[in-house]
Order: structure tokens, then C-alpha cells, then sequence
């Protein structure tokens, strides 16, 4: 299962649509604490989050289940770029960090080698 944050119905729509053609599993959260809030059977096997969201943003929500001891791939999209963030999340373990919008591709590779290589096409 992919777990998919984003603020943005229409990103969020969009990247499930992507993320269920390769055949997996998805769950939306239209923010991090929606996120904190689901009780999960288990972990999910990757996390794509945007980084600028009203209520906590993506690094924020990183460091809380850092915190907990939540471990788990997390790719970060983002419209808004900076090389001080970039380097905070990557630093802290994110699989990768990518500037919205993304293309397929680069989302695919991204998830694949989060799962370590692990393709369901």
C-alpha cells in the first residue's frame, strides 16, 4: 500500500490514479495529522507527500513519525523548491525530492526504487 498526502484533491486524485495502474494499493490524506490519525493495519510500504500543506507540512509530518519510530520510504513533491528543504528532508532519509508537477516517469522510478526495486509491470 502507497499512502499519498497532499492538500490538493486534484494532485492527490491524479497521483492515486498513477500509483493504481502499477497495481498497488492506495490510501489518500488530505493532510499529515489525517495521516496520523489512520489507524493502519501495518505500515505503508511508501509515503508521497507534498511539502507546503496548511495544517503540517511534509517535513513536519517526516520528523513526527521519525519521532514515533514510524521508518518508511517518503517521496516529497513540492511547487516550491528551495535547497534548504531539500537538503532537511533528504538528510533525514527521504527516498527522493521532487518538484511539482512531476512526471510519470520520474514518480515510478522514484517508487520503485523506494520499494528496492520491487515492480508490480
Amino acid at each position: 500500500m502507497i499512502a499519498i498526502v497532499d492538500d490538493d484533491e486534484a494532485v492527490r486524485s491524479s497521483l492515486a490514479s498513477l500509483v493504481r495502474s502499477l497495481g498497488y494499493r492506495v490510501r489518500t490524506y488530505g493532510s499529515g495529522p489525517d495521516f496520523l490519525r489512520d489507524a493502519f493495519d501495518r505500515e505503508p510500504a511508501c509515503l508521497i507527500s507534498d511539502v507546503q500543506m496548511p495544517a503540517m507540512t511534509g517535513d513536519e509530518l517526516q520528523a513526527r513519525l521519525h519521532a514515533a519510530g514510524r521508518r518508511f520510504p517518503i517521496i516529497f513533491l513540492t511547487a516550491f523548491p528551495t535547497d534548504s528543504v531539500r537538503r532537511r528532508v533528504l538528510d533525514a532519509g527521504a527516498q527522493c525530492f521532487l518538484s511539482k508537477p512531476p512526471d510519470g516517469d520520474t514518480i515510478i522510478r522514484c517508487i520503485e526504487e523506494a520499494l528496492g526495486g520491487r515492480s508490480l509491470h
